[in-house]
């Protein structure tokens, strides 16, 4: 989708609003394609005295397998956006200015696509106490406790001998 916004630069206080849907299904993220639905946006560009002002709002819930246990869960995410918009900028640097096409047009699919990336968790939990597997047996640690023999320190093995031993006289 293709915002035109020359007409909005001559109109100082005007508000164009705009909604869509960007589809990120063709999209791998960490090995998986998380995106079942379509990223929903919806937000405004604003001329405030010159300056256009940018603020969107995108939403979707993502299709996730927890980085600790390995279920597969489902999680809503949200991300707010705001920059400004530039035809042209004056010193080079663009710093959080996007900048328009030479027809003063924004390729909002595009920018919208690369925001949402860009916000993605590196790391998805199924919840925040979620305790993983075991590395030694595998068991899932969230349902039942670890069957691993707990190993020994050998610069204690001596002593858990005896120890043992005591046990058995007893």
């Amino acid at each position: 989708m293709k915002l035109d916004l020359k007409p909005l630069a001559q109109q100082p206080g005007e508000v164009l609003p705009f909604e869509l849907c960007v589809d990120l299904s063709d999209t791998e993220w960490n090995g998986a394609r998380p995106f079942v639905q379509p990223v929903h946006v919806e937000g405004q560009v604003r001329n405030r005295a010159g300056a256009l002002e940018l603020k969107a709002r995108l939403d979707t819930v993502l299709s996730l397998t927890c980085d600790r246990c390995a279920k597969p869960f489902e999680r809503e995410k949200t991300v707010e956006y705001e920059t400004l918009l530039a035809f042209e900028l004056a010193n080079g640097e663009s710093g959080d200015i996007v900048l328009l096409n030479g027809d003063g047009e924004l390729e909002l699919d595009e920018l919208m696509r690369e925001v949402f990336l860009l916000e993605m968790d590196t790391k998805n939990l199924c919840s925040e106490d979620c305790k993983g597997l075991c590395p030694g047996c595998g068991v899932d640690l969230n349902v039942e406790a670890c069957r691993c023999k707990k190993e020994i320190d050998p610069r204690w093995a001596k002593l858990s001998q005896l120890l043992e031993q005591k046990e058995t006289d007893q």
